[in-house]
This record gives C-alpha cells, structure tokens and sequence, in this order.
C-alpha cells in the first residue's frame, strides 16, 4: 500500500512540472514574439516609418517627438528619419523604411511633388503613406493626409492685420510687404490664398499699398521657408522703398521661421524704437524664439497648431489602417494632389499675441515660463 501511493503521488508531482514547464515556455515565447506598448497588449504591431524634412527647425522636432512617444506608448516600433531639407536624402530614407519593412509611412514632404518614384515603390511592398501638415502630390499612392486648415491659418493672419490696422472702418492706407512660403510647399499657396483673401480688396481699394509692388505668389515666396533669405529680401525691400520716412505698417509673414529673419532686418535697419515702431508682423507655430519676440513686441502674433493634437490624429489613423478600418476624417473635397482627392483630417488653428499667450501656450501645457523667458 505505501509502495502503491508513493508512486501515485510520484505521478501527480510529475504531471503538476510537465504542466507548469509546458506554462512557462508558453508565456516566453508570447513575450519574445510580439511588441508590447505602454497599455500592455500583446498584439503585434506593423513597424512605421516616419520622414521629417529637417531638425533645423523647432517644430518639426517636436512633430517628430510627439508621433515617435505617442506610437510608442501603444507598442509600434518606429523608424525615424530627418532629411536636412534635402529632397534626395528624403527619398533615400524612405526607400531605407521600406526596405527594413516599415508599411505604413507618415510623411512630411520637403517637395511635395518629388515623391512619385519612391512611393510607387511603397505601393509595390503594400505600404500605406500618411502625408503629414503637408500634401504630398502628383501621386495616387498617397491614402490620408492629417493638417490643420491651412487656408485658415491664412484667413487668421489676414483677420488680425485688418483688426489692428482698423480696416474694417475705413481706416488707411497703410503700407504692407507680403512674405510667402516655399513654392515646394503645398501649404504655402493655402496660406498665401487665405491671408489674401481678406487683405487682397484692402489692396484693391488702395487701403493696403504695397510699395514693392510684389504681391503675386512667385514674387514673395522664400525658398525652404530659410530665415536668412527673408532677413535678405527684407533688407533689400527696406533699402528701396522705406528709407526717405516712409513707414512700414505691417508685414505679412507666413511663418516663424520668415518672421524670425524679418525681426533680424527690421532691429539693423534702426525699427523698434518711438520714432521707428516695428510694424505688424505674422508669424505661425509658436516657436520659443517668435513667442519670446511676441512678448518683446518685435513679432505681433503666431498661428498655434498643437502639434500634439495632429500627432494623436496621425496615430489614430495609423490604428485603424493597421486593422484595415478607414480612419475618420472631415474633408473630401479640398485637397486634390494632381491625381486624386486626398481624404483629410483638418484641425483648427488659433492665433497667439502677447495677451492670449499665457492662457493657451503655458496654461495649455505646450511651453513652461521658464521657457519663455
């Protein structure tokens, strides 16, 4: 009788290691075969590959920052690259992301119209692209595009210089200088229309006069949106047109980076004092360095697009791509790249002056005081 139970319990002691051993090996290679997030899932998900136009500007390093934390915290493994504004290093690092098997693609075209030959090849290796704030074009394999309004973000910087200059009750005529954006920047024409669609009857009426004479698109943009080629232009405008006591009311700028190198003009060509105020300047994304000229008075206003929103949307339609699912998106109809008609998730911009700035960039969790000082 001991004999027959020791060998029984023998047997069940048994039984229990060969179960638990079989539980263990399970539970490995669930952990070593899959890509765990922050939420604990043990879904595999699809590498994604993210292309920034350069690290040379703030914003886009944030951009890149907020997808890259954002995807990461839901378990995909991401491959970034930035480009240093360079259209062939561009194309170099996406047909790398495709070969190390990225398949969905968010992108920020530096050119939005150089990317038909790459992104035929994603097609071919069942990529999926997301064009990122900036519509890439001349191409049917593009399926989402993810901005903010940019022919809004226009209207807005256009709505705040007929504000201040008291347009709207007949005040003028007063003189204004247009900068634009990149011509390789789909965006730019958006922002360009929308800010002349407010300012442009001013114009007309001879309320608004711009001295130069240089109002069309071609003649005002800054190639590669380079602070140093508006600092320029800003200073041959100056020297030609106000240098007999002519004043200088208000400078459309497109963005931070143009409004950035016009404040470097207007401060060694004597504005900024009394008998020389600077004039109305426009800006957008908040860069620290434009904020803190906001605060100073140098720089009037800048178009807040939180990039931390557009990042959240971007993923959210990485997720449902990923599960096959079509993301949710509010425009059909405004983004046509040449090819086709882009289904796009517009978010809303608003603007910042030196009276709003501490209720939506420090209250609103995007820059600390300390930052801004």
């Amino acid at each position: 009788m001991k004999s027959g139970l020791m060998k029984k319990v023998f047997a069940a002691l048994l039984a229990g290691a060969m179960v638990f051993s079989l539980t263990a090996c399970s539970s490995n290679t669930s952990s070593n075969g899959s890509s765990t997030g922050a939420s604990g899932s043990s879904a595999k998900h699809e590498k994604i590959g993210v292309s920034m136009p350069t690290q040379s500007l703030q914003r886009w390093n944030q951009d890149g920052a907020n997808i890259v934390k954002q995807l990461k915290d839901k378990g995909y493994p991401v491959e970034i690259q930035y480009a240093n504004n360079d259209v062939n290093t561009q194309i170099q690092q996406i047909e790398n992301m495709i070969t190390k098997g990225c398949k969905i693609l968010i992108i920020a075209a530096i050119d939005g119209s150089s990317l038909t030959d790459v992104l035929n090849t994603a097609k071919q290796n069942n990529c999926k692209v997301i064009a990122y704030d900036r519509l890439i074009m001349q191409t049917p394999n593009v399926d989402y595009y993810a901005t903010f309004d940019n022919y809004k973000v226009g209207v807005i910087q256009g709505q705040y210089i007929e504000s201040k200059l008291n347009l709207k009750e007949g005040k003028g005529p007063f003189n204004i200088e247009i900068f634009a954006g990149d011509p390789g920047d789909n965006n730019a024409q958006f922002f360009y229309n929308g800010a002349m669609s407010v300012l442009k009857p001013y114009i007309d009426k001879g309320k608004l006069i711009v001295k130069s004479g240089q109002i069309d698109f071609a003649k005002c943009a800054i190639s590669n949106w380079t602070s140093a080629l508006a600092q320029s232009r800003m200073d041959n405008l100056i020297t030609s047109n106000y240098t007999k006591g002519e004043k200088l009311d208000a400078v459309l700028s497109a963005n931070d980076s143009l409004a950035i190198g016009i404040v470097a003009s207007l401060k060694s060509n004597g504005y900024g004092t009394s008998a020389k105020p600077y004039p109305i300047l426009t800006g957008q994304d908040c860069d620290i360095a434009n904020v803190k000229a906001i605060i100073e008075g140098q720089q009037s206003m800048s178009i807040y697009k939180d990039t931390r929103l557009l990042a959240a949307k971007t993923v959210s339609m990485v997720e449902a791509m990923e599960q096959g699912n079509a993301p949710e998106i509010n425009d059909t109809k405004s983004y046509n790249n040449g090819v086709k008609v882009v289904p796009t998730e517009l978010l809303t911009p608003v603007y910042v002056d030196k009276n709003n700035y501490k209720d939506i960039l420090i209250k609103g969790g995007y820059y600390t005081e300390d930052q801004l000082k």
